[in-house]
């Protein structure tokens, strides 16, 4: 994903008495400059939405209305899969939803999980390691990355793998617990396909998946990896025009993640220009498409039958 960052924490309390008592371990930080402007205040926009588990939400605030409209219809289509593409192995989303979901679940992956990873707590603390080793290293000479994406996915890489190699992977019942939560979760979706994606439609397709993110959510947080977005703080460095630059930190497993994004205006709102790109090479993909079968109709003559809708 590159629109939007990954996994951030929430550290949030609302009580005088409670920040009182609270204050020696847990202070909030000061807003950052240009934190009142309208390209800051679209991203924070974005968090909440993704706080709230509002993904419906989310997607109508990171694309105009007709680009919305567009995406909704090319969805339907079988030609578009955003905003589930902007998240890490979205290809592998309906084979999990279905593994979640499939009769007998529960007890097929508890038997898994004990018979690969139950007591291996050293053996996974050192993968966590040498995975964060090999992760900064891929990322540092390899991958189609900007330079942007690349300091922050350094980051977030370093931050999870310390996280990884503390957190109780390999304890049975946080692993019961977890399982139990998100098979009843995927279960609940209705979701358990592409096809299942593509009959619901976009809009649908997210509402249901709103409460199975904030079960995923849950269940990190009871390994101590909490990814709630209050915390998250933007500012803009610079604007001219319809483009700004947006700084933003937010809090992930002990450390705080520092990036910046490019902001574009259409209209009257601020977007990110990550997520423009990707729409605007999108539409193009879906117009050659549209091009390609217009032309193979006429060449194929008026009794022909109709082409078929090209695969994503």
């Amino acid at each position: 994903m590159t629109a939007i960052p990954p996994p951030w924490r929430l550290l949030w309390f609302g009580l005088l008495a409670s920040c009182l008592l609270l204050a020696a371990c847990q202070r909030r930080q000061p807003e950052l400059p240009g934190q009142a402007a309208e390209p800051a205040e679209a991203v924070r926009q974005l968090a909440r939405h993704l706080h709230d588990n509002d993904l419906v939400g989310y997607a109508r605030a990171s694309v105009a209305p007709d680009q919305y409209a567009q995406l909704e219809s090319a969805w339907r289509r079988g030609q578009s899969r955003w905003p589930l593409t902007d998240l890490p192995l979205s290809r592998q989303l309906p084979g999990l939803l279905a593994t979640l979901s499939a009769p007998g679940a529960e007890q097929s992956l508890q038997r898994a999980f004990r018979a690969q990873f139950a007591g291996q707590g050293a053996a996974i603390r050192q993968a966590a390691n040498s995975l964060g080793l090999f992760g900064v290293q891929y990322l540092t000479h390899q991958g189609d990355y900007t330079a942007t994406q690349r300091e922050h996915y350094l980051q977030v890489v370093a931050a999870l793998s310390r996280w990884a190699a503390q957190a109780p992977l390999s304890d049975s019942a946080h692993a019961d617990a977890a399982i139990a939560r998100l098979t009843a979760a995927a279960r609940r979706t209705g979701l358990a396909s592409d096809a299942d994606l593509q009959q619901a439609g976009m809009e649908e397709s997210l509402r249901r998946l709103g409460p199975f993110m904030a079960e995923f959510k849950a269940v990190l947080a009871g390994y101590g990896l909490d990814l709630n977005l209050v915390q998250l703080r933007a500012g803009v460095i610079e604007q001219h025009g319809d483009s700004a630059i947006v700084r933003i930190r937010y809090p992930l497993a002990g450390s705080e993640i520092d990036l910046r994004e490019s902001m574009v205006r259409r209209g009257r709102h601020w977007y990110l220009a990550q997520t423009q790109q990707e729409v605007a090479q999108l539409q193009q993909r879906i117009a050659a498409a549209a091009a390609t079968a217009s032309q193979a109709d006429a060449a194929a003559g008026p009794d022909a039958a109709p082409a078929s809708t090209p695969e994503p």
